[in-house]
């Protein structure tokens, strides 16, 4: 039954992705976080959603005579040298077959990424694709809180089966990038039960991120809390419902849980932080023999550890968003990522300033500063988990990037408007001279 509803709903919707592609990347952004497909158990479980649906968006945005545009700031030319970079690199990647199908599967989220910037151009569009993400990736966030109450805390969250962020530690990194979105639409949402609903999901996300026992997840957390609270409206508030909240949170947990944590301190004890250790200097002995191109996509692999890893037998993925673009991408790789999470955090930044004292604007400050949290918490739960390609990171790029063409458009038509008044009425004294 689940199989039926699933291909009805995307074969439905795709005559309208060809007329209306924003509709496309909604889909798209439902099929790829939800991935409702792997809770079906039929021909569902594995048919390439994802794919026929880019097809049909990329097919309507030449169909479409809707305006398409992308704002090529400084963001935007630091996220294309970045893609293309990974693309160069695959060429001297030390292991082709893997690397070229990596490169593949970064090559579709990276254009379905640009294209969202293409295809959504009005808040409305902008606010039902925030809408798609935050459903989508709350409902595990939701169901996880609910299944957490019921079971005392003592059973990890894990994502949906055989998906990007099917283990408990990525679903948690997701959910923590996902929670200032919740608080953004929280403070622009007008119906009041769904201000409330959206307060109750916030509080259950929280409690899946902390019954995923992971380290990385809880700091990030914490980290992403605090900028929060220090770029939401209404601070004052939200301190106190945190403060609140926070040791209600904390007294729900088992003891295991904080023996858990507290190996953040003894990690030179912990075997699984030894094991990360490992791979880090593994990606840093890759680099510093190939220090231009790195090792290529996939380049976490048994038999080069043998080579470059100090424990050639204790293998591990990267575990580090860093430390993957590193070992993969080598030292220019690692410096266009941090240049590019730099300018996409000071994007949100320039959107701040200029909204700032501009009534009517005040949602793209707070979907800046939202965004600004999101990313913080991506680069901080990041250092402990390989998911340097997640689609979220580069949609939050994306997300900028709109809210900063709507915003300079708005400010156009605005200083245009004033411009038309002034020609129309000007000043007394020049109309007497005149």
């Amino acid at each position: 039954m689940r199989d039926y509803i699933i291909f009805a709903i995307v074969f439905g919707a795709l005559p309208f992705v060809l007329k209306r592609p924003y509709i496309g990347i909604l889909l798209w952004c439902w099929v790829s976080y939800m991935n409702p497909h792997r809770f079906a158990f039929g021909s569902a479980y594995d048919f390439p959603f994802a794919a026929l649906i880019a097809a049909a968006t990329l097919a309507g945005l030449f169909l479409s005579k809707e305006p398409k545009s992308i704002p090529w700031t400084s963001l935007t030319v630091m996220w294309a040298v970045f893609v293309l970079w990974m693309s160069f690199t695959t060429l001297f990647a030390l292991v082709p077959a893997d690397a070229y199908s990596e490169w593949l599967q970064t090559g579709k989220i990276q254009i379905m990424a640009f294209l969202t910037v293409a295809a959504i151009g009005t808040r409305e569009r902008l606010n039902s694709f925030i809408w798609i993400i935050v459903i989508s990736l709350g409902f595990f966030g939701v169901k996880g809180g609910i299944f957490s109450l019921l079971t005392g805390g003592e059973f990890m969250i894990w994502g949906p089966p055989e998906s990007l962020i099917s283990g408990n530690t990525s679903m948690a990194l997701a959910l923590v990038m996902t929670l200032p979105l919740m608080r953004y639409l929280q403070l622009n949402t007008h119906n009041r039960w769904l201000r409330y609903g959206l307060v109750v999901a916030m509080l259950l996300s929280s409690l899946s991120i902390l019954v995923s026992y992971s380290r990385g997840a809880f700091l990030a957390l914490t980290a992403m809390a605090i900028f929060l609270v220090m770029k939401s409206r209404k601070r004052v508030a939200i301190l106190l419902l945190t403060v609140l909240v926070v040791p209600l949170l904390l007294s729900f947990m088992p003891d295991k849980w904080f023996e858990r944590i507290q190996t953040i301190e003894t990690y030179q004890q912990d075997k699984s932080a030894l094991g990360r250790i490992n791979a880090w200097w593994f990606a840093y002995n890759v680099a510093k023999e190939r220090p231009i191109v790195g090792g290529g996509y996939d380049v976490f692999v048994p038999e080069l550890f043998q080579k470059y890893a100090p424990d050639p037998d204790d293998f591990h993925d990267a575990h580090s968003i860093y430390f993957e673009v590193l070992g993969e991408h080598g030292f220019v790789g690692l410096a266009m990522f941090l240049i590019l999470g730099l300018t996409a955090f000071r994007a949100g930044g320039r959107i701040i300033r200029s909204t700032r004292d501009q009534p009517g604007l005040e949602w793209a400050s707070d979907l800046a500063a939202m965004t600004q949290a999101s990313i913080i918490g991506y680069a901080i739960g990041g250092a402990f988990l390989g998911l340097a390609y997640f689609d979220l990171y580069y949609h939050l790029i994306a997300i900028l990037l709109i809210t900063h063409l709507l915003v300079e458009r708005t400010l156009q038509e605005r200083t245009e408007s004033l411009d038309q008044v002034e020609t129309r009425d000007p000043a007394p004294g020049l109309a007497n001279r005149t």
